[in-house]
């Protein structure tokens, strides 16, 4: 699996990146289905350790890679796929203002079934030349 990561952001189709928090791995963000040229695309998918969950660090991860991607990637578009009962998720891309797009009937194989997901997004003209940081309260200090 590391070496397919290598491979693709190599290939610059896909940033991975690890959400720490703390001192220690929280979790992992990454970037994928990178796409260049007239539509300048890609998807976000994370996760975050339930052991340091509700505390804003997806939302604060979340944030910090849509900015890069709208910065220094270049990109104009940023996607988020959530399942339905994914209410944390959900909760995340509501405090960032991520607009909801689309229900996607069994659209990823996961844990042997395919199951629907909400599609949401955000493009650059909606940040309005600020940040998606900039949108949200300090996260508390690690413990």
């Amino acid at each position: 699996m590391v070496s397919a990561l290598r491979k693709a952001a190599r290939n610059g189709t896909m940033l991975p990146f690890v959400i720490s928090y703390g001192g220690r791995v929280a979790g992992q963000l990454d970037v994928s289905n990178v796409v260049h040229g007239v539509l300048r695309s890609c998807t976000v998918g994370y996760w975050v350790d339930a052991a340091v969950a509700g505390r804003g660090i997806a939302t604060t991860a979340l944030a910090l890679a849509i900015d890069h991607c709208f910065t220094t990637v270049g990109l104009h578009r940023v996607e988020v796929d959530i399942r339905p009962e994914n209410a944390a998720s959900l909760r995340v891309v509501e405090k960032l203002g991520l607009r909801r797009e689309a229900y996607y009937e069994r659209f990823l194989d996961i844990a042997g079934g395919w199951r629907d997901h909400i599609g949401f997004a955000i493009t650059v003209e909606e940040v309005r030349g600020t940040s998606m940081i900039a949108r949200l309260p300090r996260l508390p200090p690690p413990p």
